[in-house]
């Protein structure tokens, strides 16, 4: 759920989890791991900052986050 988020979030924005994932410092795959796991508070909040949304519209089950 929270993956499928950014990944869209990514697309609307042009860029890539790849690019997401450097300009975060992030180990490789980090974000794809999110498919299975839950991702770490700070991490989250790191994605939401970098995309502009709040960690809130990465946790609700509505499939159309907010953005900006």
């Amino acid at each position: 759920m929270i993956y499928e988020k950014v990944k869209k979030l990514c697309k609307q924005k042009k860029i890539s989890i790849y690019r997401l994932e450097k300009d975060l410092n992030f180990s490789a795959s980090t974000i794809v791991k999110w498919k299975k796991s839950i991702p770490a508070a700070d991490k989250l909040k790191a994605v939401a900052d970098y995309l502009h949304v709040s960690i809130e519209d990465l946790l609700e089950d509505n499939p159309e986050p907010k953005g900006e």
